[in-house]
């Protein structure tokens, strides 16, 4: 006899994650999505490293140059609005794999442009294409997770980033050796597309039972809670999984009364720090070559720079698991501003060095709590556009920064003036984070 509607017990979702056990089941989840953070990196940096090739090939100013380097972060900004709607109606699972497979198959286009306006318009469509990987990974990740876990998790993710992008580094520099048929940045591309093959992947997991119930799918919520749980936690027929209700996620929710103050900070942060990040490390050859290293100097300080990233990141998980997302990211961001400071100012090459470092490694670990933390602040129904409209804020940083970085270095700025100025971004990143809600232990709505 079917149980009716009236007669069943509701069961939040956010209270079975908090009693729910860690399994083999979340770790396969975070293998399937640590590769898709790392695929993200690889492709927002390969641009990067292939500049310089490009440049040649097609003959570019330097204006140029730079232009097709923001292209892709350019063309992420409305795909980060766009993908948004499309993830809260598909679910977090099909945008992942529905962007991972539309910017395999546009990037695949890209080695055959002819002309530098073709070059640049599939790279701009690319990065529209990846946008949907950018704001649902780390929203579905949560969303899989046991509270307890949840903060750990999510920043042992954010480690895909200095992976990704030690591997885009390593095999441009493969490719971009010898004569063969697949040397040269063509080659490197054509390699590069083949990362929707991963989308193949996502179909081995399920969907995230908290968007699942929040569109009443009962079955399918029941049945990915069981999966994640491997069996141990099982919904009867007569409960029923329940989300916190609000109007149809979308701009105009997170810009109500009970969000707006919340989404101006996370916007705010998500630009400044993202400012204070980007406009350093895109131009870091360059403020490099004021203190006398050459090019491959310099490339090998950004190397040795993203290793340090990798510990931070281990680092920052461990502590927002035990002292909460707000304590370790201001203590990280702090110790950043003092590097950053310290990196402007050094007196000589083994400062340059250690502040440099020091720099590299507290930024990436705030931002490895940063992804957590603003993911969190909303509840499902807005989870997904809230981190789009910030994820939007980075990708206006991400473009912006360059060119501004670029101005002020052709205005003839010195080294000092031009880092300080980079580090107010990440000094306007610490005062606003003071006023964000903690969030660590907290259930998610």
């Amino acid at each position: 006899m079917e149980v009716s509607k009236e007669m069943k017990h509701l069961v939040k979702v956010g209270e079975l994650f908090e009693r729910m056990p860690f399994t083999k089941m979340h770790l396969f989840v975070g293998f399937v999505l640590f590769i898709v953070s790392v695929i993200e990196a690889w492709e927002m940096m390969l641009i990067i490293f292939l500049s310089s090739s490009i440049a040649a090939d097609f003959q570019l100013t330097p204006l140029q140059e730079g232009s097709l380097i923001g292209s892709i972060y350019l063309g992420m900004i409305p795909g980060t609005y766009i993908w948004a709607i499309v993830a809260d109606r598909v679910g977090r699972r099909k945008t992942l794999m529905y962007s991972l497979i539309s910017f395999s198959v546009i990037s695949l286009l890209t080695p055959f442009s002819t002309s530098f306006l073709m070059l640049y318009t599939f790279r701009l469509v690319a990065g529209i294409a990846l946008g949907g990987v950018m704001i649902s990974g780390y929203p579905y990740f949560e969303e899989m997770l046991p509270v307890k876990q949840r903060g750990k998790g999510v920043v042992y993710l954010s480690a895909g980033w200095p992976l990704g992008m030690l591997l885009a580094l390593g095999v441009t520099a493969l490719f971009m050796q010898g004569d063969g048929l697949l040397w040269g940045w063509r080659g490197v591309i054509i390699l590069s597309s083949l990362v929707g093959l991963w989308a193949f992947m996502l179909r081995k997991i399920p969907e995230s039972p908290y968007w699942l119930a929040s569109k009443g799918r009962q079955a399918e919520a029941k049945e990915a809670i069981r999966y994640l749980s491997q069996g141990k936690m099982v919904v009867g027929e007569h409960e029923q999984l329940w989300v916190e209700p609000i109007e149809k996620g979308n701009y105009f929710t997170i810009f109500s009364k009970r969000f707006r103050k919340l989404t101006v900070y996370q916007t705010v942060v998500n630009f400044a720090f993202a400012f204070g990040y980007w406009g350093l490390y895109t131009w870091i050859p360059t403020l490099l070559a004021q203190k006398g290293l050459s090019m491959s100097q310099s490339l090998t300080f950004l190397a040795l720079s993203t290793l340090f990233q990798i510990p931070s990141y281990m680092l920052a998980a461990w502590l927002t698991s035990k002292y909460g997302r707000k304590k370790v990211m201001v203590a990280f961001v702090a110790l950043a501003v003092a590097s950053g400071f310290g990196f402007a100012y050094a007196s000589d090459m083994v400062q340059l060095y250690i502040y440099n470092f020091a720099l590299a490694f507290f930024s990436l670990g705030a931002w490895g709590v940063w992804n957590t933390w603003f993911g969190e602040i909303y509840p499902t129904s807005g989870r997904v556009p809230g981190y789009s409209f910030g994820a939007g804020a980075q990708r206006w940083a991400n473009t912006l920064a360059p060119s501004m970085i670029g101005m002020v270095i052709g205005w003839g700025w010195a080294f000092n003036t031009t880092v300080s100025f980079i580090q107010v971004f990440m000094v306007i990143t610490l005062l606003i984070i003071l006023f964000i809600p903690e969030t660590e232990g907290h259930i998610l709505e």
